[in-house]
């Protein structure tokens, strides 16, 4: 049985590919059934955000059957799958390594920004979705509450956490820097989750000008602007405001676009073609990409940011080697664990052996005298029951070992069962808690 980690993010394919394996929290479920249904998978855990889609599995074999599934299931935005293109940018992770990447993603060490805590939500999100739909068991259970304590010790430890940086944040951060005074702009939110909501805090501590929440339910987008200062609008509304905006940041968990070409361009006739920014948070993405080619528009999507962030991670970067200590030492007590259990299975095995055969001849034995069979009889049966049935799959292996040649069964045979039938029983057999328990 192996651990396998497999997926895309934001280092590996671009955000055409990542849309295509995104997956929205209401397809979890049938998601991690078709996966778990696989014949070699055991357990699974599928855990997709905006810059990321990664599949996590307890099976036996190879990750073959994990690869395929993945190309030929598309996310819960799109009809055709990603298919065999989806090979190139897949990365694939077995046993020690897996370990380490849930590790480091659940700090947010593999995040577009560097240390951002929004990852640890969403990595606690996906295991308790495997959980519910019943996908998860107690390897991949007992890895992923690892995981989150990890990423507890690599917060509270060192300065990964300290200021937190979304990309939220960065989306308002770009928009302060490179475009326009936000207490002199108009900005218009759309979308009432995560993302935005953290959105709409940066903005109102930026003293916008003038904030817009506009949401496909009214009351969600009523309750974010009430608590920012701003005015809530229908989503079917959003045509007659656009014109409004000088930013807009959306992060919808649509899955089709939300803005198109033809309402921009509307709205930049309104506007007299003064410049819009358009800030793109989504995957699947709420705006469509050729907006980008309009004169007086600037789109940016996720992958946009990647500049902007350079300057959180050269300011995180000796925390992050703290916490890649911290992640280091998690993983190799988890590993050294882990194998550690696997050695132990065969002796697992054979105490239930013992503990089935004793509780057999007992209840036989127990049978026999209820019948009237005198006790020094009953004692006579159990004792032979008992040691037939111990000695019987041993016996037949050796003996099939020594007509095969197999010297190393014979070997190990020999450190087993000692020479002297004294030493194998030892004379104080009746005071040994082990030799009591069979």
């Amino acid at each position: 049985m192996s651990l396998y980690v497999l997926g895309i993010n934001h280092q590996t394919a671009p955000v055409g590919l990542r849309e295509k394996v995104a997956f929205a929290p209401e397809a979890l479920a049938p998601a991690l059934a078709s996966l778990r249904a696989l014949p070699e998978v055991r357990e699974v855990a599928l855990l997709s955000t905006c810059n990321r889609t990664e599949v996590y599995a307890q099976a036996n074999g190879s990750d073959a059957d994990l690869v395929d599934w993945l190309a030929a299931h598309p996310g819960s935005a799109h009809e055709a799958a990603p298919g065999p293109e989806l090979g190139a940018y897949l990365y694939r992770l077995s046993d020690a390594e897996a370990v380490r990447h849930l590790f480091r993603v659940a700090c947010g060490l593999d995040s577009l920004v560097l240390g951002e805590p929004q990852i640890l939500g969403q990595v606690k999100q996906a295991w308790a979705a495997a959980r519910e739909a019943g996908a998860l068991g107690g390897a991949l259970d007992r890895l992923f509450q690892q995981a989150f304590a990890t990423a507890k010790h690599a917060r509270t430890s060192t300065k990964i956490g300290a200021h937190p940086v979304s990309v939220a944040s960065t989306a308002v951060q770009l928009a302060q820097r490179n475009f326009a005074r936000l207490d002199e702009s108009t900005v218009l939110l759309i979308g009432a989750g995560e993302t935005i909501e953290l959105a709409a805090r940066h903005v109102a501590e930026a003293r916008a000008k003038r904030l817009l929440v506009a949401n496909r339910t009214l009351a969600h987008a009523q309750d974010l602007a009430s608590r920012h200062g701003g005015f809530a609008l229908p989503l079917d509304e959003l045509d007659r405001h656009l014109a409004e905006a000088d930013v807009v940041i959306s992060a919808t968990a649509s899955r089709t676009p939300i803005l198109r070409r033809a309402q921009i361009e509307r709205a930049l006739q309104l506007r007299r073609h003064r410049p819009m920014l358009l800030l793109d948070l989504a995957v699947p993405r709420d705006i469509e990409g050729d907006i980008s080619n309009l004169r007086d528009v600037f789109l940016y999507t996720v992958d946009d940011l990647e500049h902007v962030i350079e300057d959180n991670r050269r300011s995180r970067r000796e925390a992050a080697r703290e916490a890649e200590a911290i992640v280091d030492l998690h993983a190799a007590r988890y590993i050294e664990q882990w194998q550690a259990s696997g050695h132990q299975q065969p002796l697992l095995r054979l105490r239930a052996l013992g503990e089935s055969a004793r509780a057999d001849a007992l209840a036989k034995a127990r049978r026999q005298l209820a019948a009237g069979m005198p006790a020094e009889q009953a004692l006579e049966v159990l004792a032979h029951t008992l040691t037939n049935r111990l000695l019987h799959a041993p016996t037949v292996a050796l003996r099939e070992a020594a007509l095969q040649g197999d010297a190393e069964l014979a070997r190990a045979a020999e450190k087993l069962f000692p020479h002297d039938a004294h030493d194998a029983v030892g004379s104080d057999a009746s005071t040994d808690p082990e030799a009591s328990r069979v």
